[in-house]
């Protein structure tokens, strides 16, 4: 027999899970309509808790959950590293919740912490429009990290995003590029956008027009970012450098111009947004701009013990900043 779970009560209950957990958890807030729905749908689908779950709600945990949008990526690995490390100075242990930037699985683990009675959450929102008033509703400790939310008052923990950008367009136009290609994340997300500003504030402090055709919105994966370079292959799109705004996007572009024969620097420069651990093995080595990733974890760690401890103090918007790491994927370009 399969086990009934929360989610399973919301669907019959027609609410969200977070509702089903403030009526189980005995919240007073909830609507007196939902909370005899969402009763009826225990009662019908015989939902019982768990032991675990019974002594989560007696009690707040030791826990953080932790919502990263892809494990998979190098970036999210030495960030939850440096959360996990700052965690355990205060006492806290991380639980890794990998949302693959899906909004609906988000939304089940967010369920979930609010549920379990989490301590606190740090949150890298899958994109700008992420939901996370159920847990502020609630009391519970938020952070988010390298993406923001614009209309949610929360602790944050972010990048210089678009002089990270400016720094690499910069870069590359120093080094004597003017055709220079962008490739940047989904236009739903704050990190994606800010980058695409960065680039075009280089381009007109150097007085270099911009080109739309030279500008394409992948998905920060590394098969976006060979799209997307095929893409302007494809179109003949006239250029000479191209700007990746993700380390994944990066891989796939580069990945994309080794199939299709296209020697860099030497017709095509380029240079990423985060290092890549094995950027510098690269032939040729991969300019990049570093962002401190580790660090990132370690100050949200610290923000959210600070919320714990003092629930009532004004949010805190922290932003750390890039580096410029230039290798010979950029090198200067030649005088024809």
């Amino acid at each position: 027999m399969r086990l009934v779970k929360i989610q399973d009560v919301a669907r019959h209950a027609g609410v969200s899970a977070a509702t089903v957990s403030r009526v189980l958890n005995g919240r007073s807030t909830v609507n007196p309509e939902l909370a005899a729905r969402v009763l009826a749908a225990v009662r019908e689908l015989g939902y019982r808790p768990n032991g675990v779950a019974r002594n989560l709600r007696r009690r707040q945990t030791t826990l953080w959950a932790v919502l990263v949008s892809d494990v998979g990526n190098p970036f999210f690995t030495s960030l939850v590293r440096g959360v996990e490390d700052g965690g355990r100075q205060f006492g806290y242990s991380v639980v890794l919740c990998n949302t693959d930037e899906n909004r609906a699985r988000e939304a089940e683990y967010i369920a979930v912490a609010q549920a379990d009675n989490m301590a606190g959450v740090i949150i890298s929102p899958a994109d700008d429009s992420t939901d996370i008033s159920a847990l502020v509703a609630a009391g519970t400790a938020v952070v988010t990290i390298d993406r923001e939310l614009a209309e949610t008052e929360v602790d944050a923990v972010l990048v210089d995003n678009e002089k990270g950008a400016e720094l690499a367009t910069t870069h590359l136009l120093s080094s004597g590029y003017r055709r220079i290609a962008c490739i940047t994340g989904p236009r739903r997300m704050s990190t994606a956008m800010q980058r695409l500003r960065g680039y075009h504030r280089a381009l007109r402090a150097f007085g270099v027009p911009l080109d739309r055709a030279l500008v394409r919105h992948a998905d920060f994966r590394e098969e976006g970012g060979c799209s997307a370079m095929a893409a302007l292959l494809n179109e003949g799109v006239e250029m000479d450098a191209v700007f990746a705004a993700n380390n994944l996007m990066t891989v796939g572009a580069v990945e994309c111009l080794t199939e299709r024969g296209v020697p860099i620097p030497e017709r095509v420069a380029v240079i990423g947004f985060d290092d890549i651990p094995w950027a510098r093995l690269f032939r040729p080595g991969l300019s990049t701009v570093r962002q401190p990733t580790y660090e990132l974890g370690r100050a949200a760690a610290q923000l959210l013990a600070d919320r714990i401890e003092n629930p009532a103090r004004p949010a805190v918007r922290m932003v750390l900043q890039t580096e410029l790491h230039p290798r010979e994927s950029s090198r200067p370009r030649r005088p024809h």
